[in-house]
């Protein structure tokens, strides 16, 4: 499975034609084909490229609909 480092991450945005991705508890999801991920961002408040661990905490939903989504690859802890 491939590896994504923070920085790697930021770059699947959403934007200029990348596809959009998000991290959670280590894994990498592909949430481009989710209509409340256009432009590469979520309710104007979550970004694509970026890990959303902490943030869910306090989303109206849980993480059981990231679950709907491809998983691509995990987050390197390390990068």
């Amino acid at each position: 499975m491939r590896r994504f480092s923070k920085e790697e991450l930021r770059h699947y945005n959403g934007l200029d034609g990348m596809p959009a991705y998000v991290a959670y508890q280590g894994k990498v999801y592909d949430v481009s084909g989710s209509f409340l991920w256009q432009q590469g961002l979520h309710q104007a408040t979550h970004a694509a490229g970026s890990d959303l661990t902490a943030a869910l905490k306090q989303a109206p939903h849980g993480a059981e609909l990231l679950l709907r989504f491809p998983i691509v690859g995990i987050l390197d802890p390390n990068g």
